[in-house]
């Protein structure tokens, strides 16, 4: 079947793998909060920390999805608006976007092809359409669902399927998805009946590597040479 769509995993595809210091994040986040303090931040920020690696595991094992308010609600600290600026400010220098994204995705624009987004985040969605305008690649995006803002998290097939649903896709046969994660990415997309295509340049935790792994349909070593992997699966007697 030819490829009308291609979906996108967000961090680690779209923007590359960053190891990221949780600990000082969530630290600092503690610290901008009015009823923590200097004095308390280490502690605070330790719960913050815990919650967050709380609700990321029952995302994977439950695939039932979790909002970042819900990381201070299981803190027992209420979010204000200073300590999320500080949050965001914390990540900002890990969420710019591939340097080959951009030459890639109005590739496939050129090529009359739907460009989805599908991520687990914890975050709000116009979190992430604020980084995509930023980094000049937003206009290219025609529907991005995000965990956070349904039910569930990938691999579960209601979360495909809601992608598939978003761009006006015929089946999921004629997506294609890009990711880093042999679980969500491979495994979920397969099952819900897509091709994949694995951009492995992610070192993923081992405690994230998730129950099931999959065979991608494709591998490439960027994401410039997504454009072959579609133009050959396009490929007239393909």
């Amino acid at each position: 079947m030819t490829v009308e769509h291609v979906i996108f995993d967000w961090a680690g595809t779209l923007t590359p793998w960053h190891t990221v210091d949780l600990p000082g994040i969530w630290r600092e986040t503690a610290a901008a909060l009015d009823e923590v303090g200097a004095d308390r931040a280490a502690e605070v920020g330790e719960r913050l920390l815990m919650a967050e690696r709380e609700l990321m595991t029952r995302c994977r094992e439950t695939q039932c999805s979790a909002r970042l308010d819900e990381v201070f609600e299981l803190a027992g600290v209420n979010p204000a608006a200073r300590a999320l600026g500080v949050y965001r400010q914390a990540w900002e220098a890990h969420t710019f976007i591939d340097p080959h994204a951009l030459e890639m995705l109005a590739g496939l624009r050129e090529r009359g092809l739907g460009i989805g987004v599908l991520s687990n985040t914890l975050w709000p969605g116009d979190w992430h359409d604020e980084i995509f305008e930023r980094d000049g690649v937003l206009g290219y995006v025609d529907a991005a669902v995000y965990s956070s803002e349904v039910s569930w998290t990938k691999p579960h097939p209601d979360i495909f399927a809601a992608s598939v649903a978003g761009l006006g896709a015929a089946s999921a046969g004629g997506c294609a998805f890009v990711g880093d994660r042999a679980f969500e990415d491979v495994y979920g997309a397969q099952r819900a009946g897509m091709r994949t295509i694995l951009v492995p340049h992610s070192s993923i935790p081992e405690e994230e590597l998730g129950a099931h792994g999959s065979v991608p349909d494709a591998a490439v070593g960027t994401l410039k040479d997504v454009l072959t992997v579609i133009d050959e699966w396009n490929r007239p007697g393909n």
